[in-house]
């Protein structure tokens, strides 16, 4: 039955029926046929009140509109500018800029999708503008672009902490290191690519290194800075919520955006109108993996999947490694919201189930960190790897199939990192010590 279920979800998406849609079909049906027609409306009935009453979910369009809100207003400008004036003193150097510029744009934005597109239409004609290839131009930005979930704040970590029921904070703090290790691994790749595969970026002049990094450049990076340091260091220092930290974070981006001076009242309105548009499209696949989750649940699947797993004696780590692989399999067909909605509830109990040595709030949280980072490798993997056709589309004289060679050296890296994070669960978990 949960074959069925699965296969018919498959066949809507085939279809291109809307993922949400799809779910909510599939697992209506498989509801149905197990349970009968009235346990399922008495499931329609009360489900969408008893999910979207929760206060935790209002930190998702909060995030949302922070990010809209950072796009609309410029920051993003200043801030490669920034970028871009410290590091074109290394070869390389621009694409490294882009790489940075995503980096601090994600850490008020939260969304990979809306970080590519935004530092893209900044970056992108400055790169071919000073000769860099379409191939590593778009690579890069599509990378980059992945740190905007990389780095907290996250809409799919906000996700995973209200399916897995842990602490939203902790998890920010275990995903801030992995992210900077993201960030630095991306720019070893560049520096690597850019020595090994000549002419995709210009020639280094010698003497940039000893030009005077002017001070106007670190304007830029002042927005930045408060915003994040007042939304964390309020969260971490006990002063609010998660949930009011987002707020918090969201009215500091809007005075931000007014003083960048351009904010307009058409743009303000355009950031309400696609901050509505996507909590509407989060919810709503929240709802569809709802039924679809009940419907498996009434299988049995999640409990018969762990007993058949520990029947197999793997070690805990093969369980993971197998689970992660499955991802960047599922990464191929589905966007990273609905593989985690969909798969989470299944996995999630399999793996704390496992005894890998640690207590299970740390369990959970390393396990969610991986899982990111994976949805993160998703982000860049063909066939689908939707930061690449976001990147491509803005890039339109450069084909689809150069992008896709421009984000090998940078799966190259995210693969060494996931392989490092697997093996060593501390790093993830070094800085929730620090968080009480």
């Amino acid at each position: 039955m949960a074959l069925l279920t699965f296969g018919l979800m498959l066949v809507l998406m085939a279809l291109r029926t809307p993922i949400a849609v799809a779910m909510l079909v599939a697992g209506a049906v498989g509801y149905g046929a197990q349970a009968g027609w009235p346990p399922l409306a008495s499931f329609l009935n009360h489900q969408a009140f008893a999910r979207f009453a929760s206060y935790d979910l209002s930190v998702i369009p909060l995030f949302i509109l922070m990010g809209h809100l950072a796009t609309q207003g410029g920051i993003s400008k200043a801030l490669f500018a920034f970028a871009s004036a410290v590091m074109s003193r290394f070869q390389g150097g621009l694409a490294m800029a882009a790489v940075l510029a995503s980096a601090a744009f994600g850490s008020i934005c939260g969304s990979s999708v809306a970080t590519a597109a935004t530092i893209t239409s900044v970056a992108l004609p400055e790169m071919r503008r000073h000769g860099y290839s379409g191939r590593l131009a778009t690579g890069t930005l599509a990378a980059g672009g992945t740190l905007g979930i990389l780095i907290p704040p996250s809409v799919p970590l906000v996700i995973y902490a209200i399916l897995a029921e842990q602490n939203i904070a902790k998890l920010f703090a275990a995903a801030l290191l992995p992210g900077l290790i993201a960030m630095l691994g991306y720019m070893a790749a560049i520096a690597v690519y850019v020595r090994w595969v000549p002419g995709h970026a210009p020639e280094h002049r010698a003497e940039a290194h000893r030009e005077p990094l002017d001070a106007r450049a670190w304007v830029g990076m002042v927005p930045i800075a408060l915003i994040f340091s007042l939304v964390f260091g309020g969260i971490y220092g006990g002063f609010f919520t998660p949930t009011e930290g987002a707020a918090v974070g969201a009215a500091s981006t809007l005075v931000a955006a007014w003083l960048q001076r351009e904010l307009t009242w058409a743009k303000l309105a355009q950031c309400f109108y696609a901050t509505a548009e996507g909590s509407a499209m989060i919810f709503l696949i929240f709802l569809g993996a709802d039924l679809m989750n009940a419907s498996l649940a009434l299988t049995q699947l999640p409990n018969q999947l762990a007993a058949l797993v520990q029947g197999w004696g793997w070690a805990p780590l093969m369980v993971v490694a197998a689970i992660l692989l499955l991802y960047v399999v599922l990464g191929s067909v589905m966007d990273e919201l609905s593989m985690l909605l969909l798969t989470i509830p299944i996995f999630f109990p399999l793996v704390n189930s496992l005894d890998f040595g640690l207590p299970q709030e740390s369990v959970a949280i390393w396990f969610g960190i991986l899982v990111l980072m994976t949805v993160g490798f998703g982000m860049l993997a063909p066939p689908v790897g939707l930061n690449v056709y976001v990147v491509n589309r803005l890039a339109k004289d450069v084909p689809i199939a150069e992008s896709y060679r421009g984000v090998l050296p940078f799966l190259v890296s995210d693969t060494l990192r996931l392989l490092l994070l697997v093996c060593f669960p501390g790093i993830s978990l070094w800085l929730v010590g620090f968080v009480r």
